[in-house]
Formats: structure tokens, sequence, C-alpha cells
């Protein structure tokens, strides 16, 4: 099995060092790619091309949000997980929307970031419970949700079948997991969630999902 590679950009060399350290450890993880900011991750892609990066916010030159920007519009194919102190709501959603595939503390267990890795390469997105939470605080938030919902619930009509698919990917489901749970084939399952993503103009899995709590669609 081919190594997933990573890359690692944060301003703390202290930390990125931490960092590096914890994915070396692993036997199919291959650090290719280490960055202080944006600017310089950017600059050496077309040199050693990631599969993920772990992604810091907050950063000089060009911060984690920029980078991302850049990312989804000139490499869709790199996996984006960021790897921040920032823990408001309102970033973690913007950011999943944004096509951020993951979305982690840096107080997060080094096996978590290991799990977050496979998982974004597995299935395109990982939520964690603190991403979850931030989700259902944001659907608790009655004002939001009503004004938003009636904005884009009348654009957005989903058939009964594709809402149960994206109930059951807002559950962190897999596609063989969805197919065992209603009976459709992984190939069935995965055209409904492409016509969601289509429909809810989103860039991956893990926008869709934001967009679905966000929008009280599920």
């Amino acid at each position: 099995m081919a190594n997933i590679k990573l890359a690692l950009v944060d301003d703390h060399n202290l930390f990125r060092r931490g960092i590096a350290s914890i994915l070396g450890q692993v036997a199919d993880f291959e650090l290719v790619l280490e960055a202080s900011n944006g600017q310089e991750f950017i600059e050496k892609i077309p040199r050693k091309m990631p599969d993920v990066v772990l992604l810091d916010l907050q950063m000089p030159v060009l911060d984690g949000t920029a980078t991302a920007d850049y990312l989804r519009e000139h490499y869709p194919l790199i996996k984006i997980i960021v790897l921040t102190m920032h823990d408001e709501d309102r970033m973690v959603l913007h950011l999943l929307e944004k096509g951020v595939s993951g979305y982690l503390l840096k107080d997060s267990d080094p096996d978590e970031v290991e799990k977050a890795v496979r998982k974004v390469m597995d299935e395109g997105v990982y939520l964690n419970e603190f991403v979850s939470r931030a989700m259902l605080r944001k659907m608790t938030n009655k004002t939001t949700v009503v004004k938003q919902s009636t904005l884009y619930n009348s654009k957005i009509l989903l058939s009964e079948r594709e809402k149960e698919v994206l109930k059951l990917i807002c559950e962190g489901l897999s596609t063989a997991e969805i197919s065992d749970r209603i009976f459709l084939s992984p190939r069935t399952v995965e055209g409904h969630r492409l016509r969601i993503l289509e429909k809810t103009g989103t860039k991956n899995t893990a926008g869709m999902v934001a967009y679905a709590f966000k929008n009280d669609l599920v």
C-alpha cells in the first residue's frame, strides 16, 4: 500500500517539530513538506505534492484561511485538516463550508490526528465530537436557523432519498455503511451524494455537512 504523503504548515517551530516526530512514527505516513506559512507552502507544492495538509490558521504572510481558499481553487485534490487553537463555532462551520475536510484542536490526542488523516483519505471528511457539538450548537440558534432556512430551503429541493442519505452522512457513516443501512448499492449512494453536493453548491462532503446543519436541512 502506498504511503500517505503529508504536509505540515505551522509557524511555531517547536510545535511543528513535535507533530513531525509523531507523524514519523506511523509506518505508512510520509511527511514530504513542511512550511512556516501558507505562501512558503504554496511555493513548495509543485516539488512535493501532499495528499493531506495539516494547516494552522494564524500565521504570518499568508494565513490558513487564505491558504485553504488557494488550495481549493488550484489544488482541489489536497485534503485539508485544520490544526489550530481556535475553537469558535463560527470558524469551524465557515472553514468546513470552504471545503476543509477536518478540524482539529492542537490539544487533540496524537491518535486522533492519525485517525483524522486516514478518515479524510478514505471518506473525504473527518467529523469529531468537537465539530459535531459546534454544528449542534448552531442548530440551537433558532433565530439564525429560521432566517437562513427560509432563504436556502426554498431554493434547495432534496428528494426523500437524498434527505435520508444526507442525514446518514451527517451522522458520520461511510458510503459502505449507508449502503448497508438503506439497502442501496454503494454506487447509488455515491450518486445521491454527488447530487446533494450539486444542489447545495458545496465543494466536498465536509462542506455539505456544515451546510446541512447551518441551514436546517437535516
